[in-house]
């Protein structure tokens, strides 16, 4: 298992905005990748700054790649991402999961 780390910011005038997106388009979108097992987006409100940690869960890298494309290590992004974030980080990070 493969857990895959995404990290960005928003505005937090408009952080409601982009979290109803992220509700209704991007959570739906990776849990509809065959081999995601689960997603969640995490948010705390940092001053004019929401930081957002989208923390999702992968069977393998093949599944990664189904989701994101040839290059796994890119982030993908939505074509609403750059009204609302300030900055459109190029990587994502992967750890592995250790199981018990």
């Amino acid at each position: 298992m493969i857990a895959r780390i995404w990290k960005g910011a928003v505005p937090t005038i408009r952080a409601a905005d982009y979290l109803d997106l992220m509700r209704s388009v991007s959570l739906p979108d990776y849990r509809a990748v065959e081999g995601n097992a689960g997603a969640w987006c995490l948010h705390q409100q940092d001053g004019d700054l929401t930081q957002i940690t989208m923390l999702t869960f992968w069977t393998d890298m093949a599944a990664i790649s189904r989701f994101a494309g040839s290059d796994p290590a890119v982030a993908k992004y939505y074509p609403f991402d750059p009204d609302f974030l300030i900055e459109m980080t190029p990587g994502v990070e992967h750890l592995e999961i250790l199981q018990a």
